[in-house]
């Protein structure tokens, strides 16, 4: 279950996630490095402050589900799921290699606390809908939360869920938004702007908070609010900067980060400073 803990507390967890992103991508050089590093306070908040669970028994019937829609951004996710005790953190370190247990994106092979397979992205949004009407016919508590890339904002399939969403009034589900002004194709605004995204979501039915998602703290106030909101679902839009805690990756708009080692190094121990 998750424990009470101070904000200094969830912000060290958050540098010790950054650090395994850090130390997970620097053997290959490249990879999911500055998404990582930006969105490593909505993980804290969500698995270590918010979310009902239990790594000893992630198969837990009554436990909340989190759907990472963003398949591909798995090493804050592994990184968290190790942090937080669902597997032992020495399998962080076989990242992407041959046979590991720890793919570029996730999937249900992993175990039940990979709750769906989206690898294409778009999809995880359904998958969590259905879950939660599923929930709320059989009268459970538990809640569905589901974290999107800004650029999955784009698929078609996210707003006809988005739709059904409001319309059922699924006051169990939560979609944070990990709005980092970035997509594969370039910045968001030069592709395909959303804007403007929170009235859109409002008029689905939606309740929508606007939040620093690099600040724990209101972003552990935007779920306690999300958690208490009635007959409506949840939007949180989390205003993220890529390569957020290294000094020198901040603000760099990268899909995919070249890391050479000086840098990879340069990083790690900027983020051991800060834990010491």
């Amino acid at each position: 279950m998750s424990e009470n803990r101070n904000l200094r507390e969830y912000e060290q967890i958050a540098t010790r996630l950054r650090l395994h992103v850090v130390n997970m991508v620097a053997p290959s050089g490249q990879g999911y490095v500055q998404q990582g590093l930006g969105a490593a306070d909505i993980f804290t908040a969500l698995y270590f402050g918010e979310a009902n669970m239990d790594p000893a028994n992630p198969s837990w019937e009554d436990r909340d589900r989190i759907f990472l829609t963003t398949a591909h951004n798995t090493a804050i996710f592994y990184a968290t799921l190790g942090e937080r005790g669902f597997f032992d953190t020495n399998l962080l370190s076989t990242y992407v290699q041959d046979g590991s247990a720890l793919e570029i994106n996730s999937c249900e092979r992993m175990g039940p606390f990979v709750e769906a397979t989206c690898g294409s992205l778009g999809q995880g949004l359904s998958v969590a809908l259905g879950c939660a009407m599923a929930a709320k016919r059989q009268g459970k508590n538990s809640r569905y939360y589901v974290i999107l890339g800004d650029g999955e904002m784009q698929e078609g399939q996210t707003w006809e869920a988005a739709m059904l969403a409001g319309a059922r009034g699924l006051d169990n589900l939560c979609l944070i938004v990990d709005y980092n002004f970035v997509q594969s194709e370039g910045p968001m605004d030069q592709v395909m702007s959303l804007e403007p995204l929170n009235d859109k979501m409002q008029s689905f039915g939606f309740h929508v908070q606007d939040v620093d998602g690099n600040d724990i703290g209101a972003l552990l106030n935007a779920l306690a609010v999300a958690r208490e909101t009635k007959d409506k679902p949840a939007f949180i839009k989390a205003n993220t900067l890529m390569g957020k805690g290294v000094s020198s990756l901040e603000g760099l708009m990268f899909h995919q980060l070249r890391f050479p080692k000086e840098v990879a190094d340069s990083a790690r121990a900027e983020l051991e400073a800060r834990l010491a």
